[in-house]
């Protein structure tokens, strides 16, 4: 039983967002699970190189979408029926973030960053019902896995005003749409990662990858987050033994927000 409790073979996964930082992690987890796993980048050559990598590790399937508009999910779904017979697991990662002090915040760091964080998710969703709805089973549900943040959390000095309000709202969006679509065998829960070592951190880290500056005893592990550590709860949240799970915010965040 317990050999093949996290086994996802046979699986048909879609990261968006997965070329690249958390993504990429998410996607390789995927992988090494079992699973069939396509991936999203907005540039051709970066979704192109991370599946030909990655192919070492499963069947990759790179696609090309900036998710900043509902008719870009529309297409990405599109395109993706051609290729794929069906779904069943959903990942929700691409995201925007925009920082900045409150005297000079702009207005345009605004609609792009909720379009990307809050509506495509949602779109998403939308546009893959008969997908999800088709491979969901009692006992075996399909999966709709949002990333949130501890941003959206708890108070981090991080200055991205639209930013940590769009994590919220995928949060409560999550838990609306886990209720929503129960009834159809489809859990939905939202994963709150903390500072990973990505391309949205680098200047949080010094040259070993230990957390400097603002993250000075900040993280009560103190450590940044692994690979390991955000592919794992995914492929728990999509593996038989995450099968009784839905409705969650699950904090992978080193303590962030549950020690304080």
């Amino acid at each position: 039983m317990t050999s093949t409790l996290f086994d996802l073979t046979g699986k048909r996964a879609l990261v968006t967002g997965g070329a690249q930082g958390l993504g990429r992690m998410i996607a390789e987890g995927l992988l090494r699970a079992g699973a069939r796993v396509s991936i999203t980048s907005r540039k051709a050559e970066v979704a192109g190189q991370a599946a030909q990598d990655m192919q070492a590790l499963g069947d990759c399937t790179p696609f090309v979408a900036d998710l900043s508009t509902p008719e870009a999910a529309v297409d990405l779904v599109r395109r993706y029926r051609t290729h794929a017979d069906g779904l069943d697991i959903l990942v929700n990662n691409a995201g925007r973030t925009w920082g900045g002090p409150i005297e000079t915040f702009p207005d345009r760091a605004w609609p792009g960053v909720m379009a990307v964080n809050v509506q495509t998710p949602f779109k998403m969703v939308q546009e893959l019902l008969p997908e999800l709805t088709a491979s969901g089973a009692g006992g075996d549900p399909s999966r709709v896995i949002n990333i949130g943040s501890v941003a959206g959390k708890v108070i981090e000095p991080l200055q991205a005003y639209s930013y940590s309000a769009s994590k919220a709202a995928i949060h409560q969006l999550s838990r609306q749409l886990a209720a929503d679509l129960a009834g159809r065998n489809i859990t939905v829960n939202a994963i709150l990662p903390g500072f990973f070592p990505t391309s949205m951190t680098a200047h949080l880290r010094d040259e070993d990858g230990a957390p400097k500056g603002l993250l000075d005893n900040h993280i009560p592990l103190n450590r940044m987050g692994r690979p390991d550590d955000i592919a794992g709860i995914v492929v728990f949240l999509s593996s038989r033994a995450g099968s009784y799970v839905t409705g969650a915010e699950i904090p992978v965040d080193g303590g962030i927000s549950g020690c304080r």
